[in-house]
């Protein structure tokens, strides 16, 4: 028997991992909630077929936060950051994240200005914009060097982006809540582009 396609989600104490998890299996990918405290080696050993970042409550610029090995973006796998994963992703690989001018709690509405394959189908609303869920204390000001800015909303700068040649993707919104109504797109699209094939299971599983 072939074994399922799995992905790796890796928490930073974010209230959502556990739901980001179950959305990945709602879409017959397997899923495991890894410890960002974890070793890198048995996640790029592990045969996952992509990475998502979850979010969490520090502040990637404080003294003891927590962060994923640099080597972690240099491994050719597909890694989705979100909220906190995001900004670890900004931070890590030369972007600027700073404290919001406010803090960024519930609905919100994302104007995307540019393309991306994580963007693949995502329609934007009546006004032109899309409505998401935002729950963050810090901003990416800057992307990276190789990353686009998808999109912004009038209090985050970037509240998405993407650098498509790499495959590593991040959005500051929580795409896993069902305040955000594409969301489960941004996962789908996600998947594709980690070419996990979608033949996992519960009753397999338990099985």
């Amino acid at each position: 028997m072939v074994a399922a396609d799995k992905i790796a989600v890796l928490d930073f104490g974010g209230q959502y991992t556990q739901l980001i998890a179950r959305r990945v299996r709602e879409m017959s990918v397997f899923s495991e909630v890894v410890s960002c405290t974890q070793p890198i080696e048995p996640i790029l050993t592990g045969g996952y077929k992509g990475i998502i970042l979850s979010g969490g409550p520090s502040s990637v610029y404080e003294d003891g936060a927590p962060l994923p090995p640099k080597a972690l973006f240099d491994a050719g796998i597909p890694i989705l950051g979100i909220c906190y994963g995001m900004q670890a992703m900004g931070y890590l690989l030369g972007g600027h994240v700073v404290p919001a001018d406010r803090r960024e709690y519930g609905k919100a509405e994302v104007e995307f200005r540019s393309s991306s394959r994580l963007l693949r189908g995502v329609e934007p609303e009546a006004d032109g914009r899309m409505t998401v869920w935002m729950s963050h204390g810090d901003t990416v000001l800057r992307p990276p060097k190789g990353f686009t800015a998808l999109g912004a909303t009038p209090n985050c700068p970037v509240a998405a982006m993407a650098d498509d040649q790499r495959k590593l993707y991040a959005v500051q919104f929580h795409p896993e809540v069902v305040h955000t109504p594409q969301g489960l797109k941004i996962f789908d699209n996600f998947l594709d582009i980690c070419g996990a094939r979608r033949t996992w299971s519960m009753a397999g599983f338990i099985d």
